[in-house]
């Protein structure tokens, strides 16, 4: 096989078109950096234009085609004009990422309504408002590809921080029935559920309960793999998802952290 053709054969994305929300930070960026490797074109959609535009251009930089949008996927003629600019560059939209999302650590009573509709927005409203956009993009071109960032406290309750579990929990139901009305569409959609992963969300999450970052990172050493998730592993979770390797797979969640929920220890 010449080196052309094992070029070739390596990039599973190759001729697609992808939007990632979220894509300036933690796990966005590093799929949308490993999206780009793979041979597909990439827009990069999020509120941070400093950091996204950064994010476009090292992968442009290193061969690869992506643009940034700013979009505040909590609105939906953000998220329209994100897809018709993703259409009129690239022609088309394959794969969906929807990723952007936001945490707080807080029980019910700690919560309060503006917090609650905030984190609801962010992390359930922008699948709809995003997907709906999307989806007649490529119905029209016979078919497609959604993942949506779920998350191991969407299959699991966990301590104080009850919107975003209700958030999370939300994004997978919203995922299996959207695989049931739009699978005779050909289009896929999977959820992909991290564990702790070493983002700034993390460290965010980290500064909102009182701790250091490091002792956040500390507590993994009681999980399987006695340590969190880095971007690129969970980034490697939604490229199998997004590629042809998953073309039976539809309305499902995979799990990614490290063994965390497999059972008690």
């Amino acid at each position: 096989m010449s080196d052309q053709a094992k070029r070739k054969s390596c990039n599973i994305l190759a001729e697609k078109v992808a939007l990632i929300t979220g894509g300036a930070s933690g796990i966005g960026k590093a799929t949308a950096a490993l999206f780009a490797r793979k041979g597909a074109a990439v827009t990069i959609a999020d509120i941070n234009v400093k950091a996204g535009e950064a994010v476009a251009e090292a992968i442009v930089d290193d061969g690869g085609e992506a643009m940034f949008v700013r979009c505040d996927v909590t609105r939906a003629s953000d998220c329209q004009r994100t897809v018709d600019r993703t259409v009129a560059r690239w022609g088309k939209l394959d794969i969906l990422f929807n990723n952007a999302g936001v945490t707080r650590r807080a029980s019910v009573i700690e919560t309060t309504e503006e917090e609650w509709d905030w984190v609801m927005a962010a992390n359930v409203k922008s699948v709809f408002l995003m997907s709906k956009a999307a989806i007649p993009v490529m119905v029209k071109a016979g078919g497609g590809v959604i993942v949506n960032t779920g998350s191991g406290w969407g299959l699991v309750g966990g301590k104080d921080a009850v919107s975003y579990c209700a958030s999370k929990g939300a994004v997978i139901q919203l995922t299996k029935a959207m695989a049931l009305d739009h699978g005779p569409q050909n289009i896929r959609v999977n959820a992909v559920c991290p564990g702790d992963t070493d983002t700034p969300m993390l460290a965010n999450e980290a500064e909102q309960l009182g701790q250091s970052h490091q002792a956040i990172l500390a507590e993994s050493v009681h999980r399987p793999l006695g340590r969190v998730g880095r971007p690129e592993e969970i980034a490697q979770a939604v490229l199998y998802l997004a590629s042809a390797a998953s073309s039976f797979v539809t309305g499902t969640t995979l799990l990614v952290d490290g063994g965390g929920l497999a059972g008690s220890s």
